[in-house]
């Protein structure tokens, strides 16, 4: 079979920094081909070069073996290459058909309206991408505002469909529901290249793999004749050690943090919140599993003492929580590492030392009679670097010109050398590669030894389940039910998506697709 898309020796430079160095990448008609790496591997400047964002240095691309110069996303466009971008860019007053429409450059003077639903009926049906045009954005479900996006791609006639990180907001049951479309649109002819950091989704739903590794191909290869071992070394340049938590019996522990129908107000004026009630022994990881937007934020904000409750209780031990401020909640053992590290995290002007003090700048470690204790401060952030191996370009500079991996990693040591006897995490591995996440996971495995109680927040259930000693679904602002991990099977998986989507444990509800994981799908390699 010949190559539908060929990109060969592709180079991109920028002041100080060679993006991508020599780079091959070959697509196939039918195919769903994966593209992996760390963060900095260079897949983001190659999707730009290949959607027309950037031009390369050196280098050439083949569509069905004629060279051609993508000039601009337009020309990317017009020569069938779309892209789904992470973050949807859809109007949410507008409805389906609306927003579709607006994707052409030049429109009619006179919309019909019903020949668009119609079309994109006739477009729902042939690749599975079930809508209702005449519903609006803000209506549709996460999972409902992806299929517009690429129903946006299909009507611009795209042969060549890139998707960016397509399944960090889904269900697990979304998320199988995407692939069959997915593999609808390669059965069709269609090339399909998704971006991603879940190994499982890639040895489950992708056809071939490429890896990047700063900034060069290193491989490419058949997914059945590769497992996720060699997939991580190909990624980071070595092996990755398996976390397998010893989960013993908490019962006897005392509850460290406990919340008691907490109900609170979102930033929209409705309750994100509602009724909300569980328990955190100490020494123990309760994960958080939800799409994002149904109280994640509002809960870890609540516990941090940055969003009021508007009733309810939380207590730390034998301490009452409830309405009290961030530094008091902070002193009295509560850590917290937020969703976004660069807002409410870490200060991108300064530096690395005045960072690390901005939790504890009154506290004996960093201040003496009112005087910062300097040296103290600029060995104690030393002493982080080295600890957890964070890479920079000098301590002393801004912290905005560091990667999000080794953001992370100064925001986690920081909270984390405070002792917390409650640690709130939300997402604190989201974005980062490999390499990064590893670390991470150690830190919080190392807190829960030392007998802190974590809560966990995040969108991957394997991550949940791989370090988590129990896991709490959370729907509309509602704890849907709560499920203790011991052996992992593919009732667990169902189980915790059914809940995300917003049936109480134990209900009986609507038959879930399978497989969700990989590696319960019979002769995958893992």
């Amino acid at each position: 079979m010949n190559p539908s898309l060929e990109m060969k020796g592709i180079t991109k430079r920028f002041p100080g920094v060679m993006a991508n160095q020599g780079i091959d990448l070959t697509l196939y008609p039918g195919e769903i081909h994966a593209l992996l790496g760390e963060n900095g591997a260079g897949k983001s400047t190659l999707m730009n070069i290949l959607t027309g964002i950037y031009v390369p240095n050196e280098g050439s691309i083949h569509i069905r073996g004629r060279q051609v110069n993508i000039k601009n996303p337009k020309s990317a466009v017009s020569m069938g290459i779309g892209m789904v971008h992470q973050h949807f860019k859809l109007i949410e007053p507008l409805t389906v058909a609306e927003n579709v429409l607006l994707c052409f450059g030049k429109l009619p003077i006179i919309l019909d309206k019903k020949m668009m639903e119609g079309q994109i009926r006739e477009y729902s049906e042939k690749f599975k991408l079930e809508v209702d045009p005449g519903a609006k954005i803000w209506q549709l479900s996460v999972g409902e505002q992806q299929r517009v996006e690429i129903l946006k791609q299909l009507f611009l006639g795209v042969e060549f469909l890139i998707l960016d990180e397509p399944t960090s907001v889904l269900t697990p049951q979304e998320t199988v529901e995407l692939f069959k479309t997915l593999r609808t649109m390669a059965d069709h002819g269609k090339t399909v290249l998704f971006i991603t950091h879940k190994l499982y989704e890639v040895v489950t739903f992708s056809d071939r793999i490429t890896v990047l590794r700063d900034g060069r191909s290193v491989d490419t290869g058949l997914t059945r004749a590769i497992d996720r071992k060699a997939l991580t070394r190909l990624m980071v340049g070595r092996d990755i050690a398996d976390i397998t938590p010893v989960r013993e019996d908490l019962s006897e522990r005392a509850v460290a943090l406990c919340l008691e129908g907490v109900t609170a107000m979102g930033d929209k004026g409705t309750p994100a919140l509602k009724d909300v009630s569980f328990e955190i022994r100490a020494g123990e990881i309760l994960g958080i599993a939800g799409v994002a937007g149904n109280g994640q934020k509002e809960l870890s904000e609540v516990i941090a003492g940055l969003r009021r409750t508007m009733s309810g209780k939380i207590r730390l031990y034998k301490t009452e929580l409830t309405g009290a401020t961030p530094r008091s909640i902070f002193r009295a053992g509560v850590a917290f590492i937020p969703e976004d590290r660069m807002e409410t995290g870490l200060v991108g002007s300064l530096n690395m030392p005045d960072n690390t003090m901005l939790r504890d700048y009154d506290s004996e470690a960093c201040n003496q009679g009112g005087f910062l204790k300097k040296r103290e401060i600029i060995r104690r952030t030393k002493e982080f670097v080295q600890l957890y191996d964070i890479k920079n370009t000098g301590i002393n500079k801004p912290v905005s010109l560091m990667s999000g991996g080794n953001l992370q990693k100064l925001l986690i040591a920081r909270e984390v050398n405070t002792r917390p006897k409650v640690l709130v995490a939300a997402y604190p591995v989201h974005g980062v590669d490999v390499g990064a996440t590893e670390v991470i996971h150690n830190i919080l495995l190392k807190q829960r030894a030392q007998g802190s109680a974590i809560l966990l927040i995040s969108e991957d259930l394997e991550e949940l389940f791989n370090i988590c000693d129990r896991v709490a679904a959370i729907n509309s602002g509602r704890i849907t039910g709560i499920v203790k991990i011991g052996t992992v099977t593919q009732d667990t998986y169902d189980e915790v998506g059914r809940m995300m989507l917003g049936y109480e444990q134990d209900e009986d509800s609507p038959e879930m697709p399978a497989p969700v994981h990989a590696a319960f799908q019979e002769g995958t390699v893992l």
